[in-house]
């Protein structure tokens, strides 16, 4: 299980705030943390630690008027560590390539994919043709129904008909290089992970799989571990001390990358 980090721009500021809270109208959304700090500076904290795989998110549409903004701070933090980071938000094919230019190493990818709400295969097909499935990060983030978890684009606003499961891994996974998966109804909220998406990505493990949300004590790190089998890597936002939260980015690290001792430190 490795730590990977996170930079999300929105307003063109570096924050932390409660995913499920997140509106494009009136570019509003509930924060947790917002830093005087650009990102181009937590790009080069994180890479100072060898860091590498973490994922930078544009949390702004391409309507929005903070958009060229939040932009121009996701390309100063490519600059400050090229090579490092993967870039999400607003991915389409005709964009993609100009992000791998600037210094992503994979692109990340939701909306695009899952325009209508279902799998668009073409979409998918183009991407691949474009930057090649070795440079392609599909985002599955996920919202819960009564019958399930089920995959959310428009920054976590609009419900697919795509449930995450075993069998849509199966379907994506030789199109990509990763999956990055956003617990939407618990992002930012540091109360507890959602077990049972954690698990069932644990039980597949077919490709290299990062989760976010929930995570808020260092308890929270062991649960993922076991569930995840070890085979899910973990991004802890709002909970770190980094971003004005309670868990030490330091113990973590160490918890992290000493995963059959993480139990002696809790």
């Amino acid at each position: 299980m490795r730590f990977r980090p996170c930079i999300d721009i929105h307003n063109g500021k570096v924050k932390q705030i409660i995913g499920g809270s997140l509106q494009d109208e009136g570019d509003q959304a509930r924060e947790n943390f917002v830093s005087e700090k650009d990102a181009a500076f937590y790009a080069d904290f994180y890479g100072r630690d060898g860091l590498t795989g973490g994922h930078i998110i544009l949390l702004n549409p391409q309507t929005s008027p903070y958009y060229e903004e939040t932009k121009r701070q996701a390309l100063l933090a490519l600059a400050a560590a090229p090579g490092r980071w993967q870039i999400g938000g607003g991915i389409r094919t005709e964009n993609a390539a100009s992000f791998l230019e600037a210094g992503a190493s994979h692109v990340i990818v939701t909306s695009y994919v899952f325009q209508g709400g279902q799998i668009q295969y073409a979409h998918l097909e183009s991407l691949v043709r474009e930057v090649g499935r070795e440079r392609l990060v599909l985002d599955l983030s996920c919202r819960k129904k009564e019958d399930g978890y089920y995959i959310v684009t428009d920054r976590w606003q609009k419900f697919t008909e795509v449930r995450l499961d075993h069998a849509v891994l199966d379907a994506l996974a030789d199109s990509c290089d990763e999956f990055l998966i956003h617990a939407a109804d618990v992002e930012g909220k540091a109360h507890g992970i959602e077990q049972e998406i954690v698990q069932m990505l644990g039980d597949w493990g077919r490709r290299p799989v990062t989760y976010a949300g929930g995570v808020g004590s260092y308890g929270d790190l062991e649960l993922l571990r076991q569930l995840g089998r070890q085979r899910v890597d973990v991004t802890v936002g709002s909970a770190l001390d980094l971003f004005g939260g309670p868990l030490s980015y330091r113990h973590i690290l160490e918890l992290c990358e000493n995963c059959d001792t993480i139990h002696t430190e809790i």
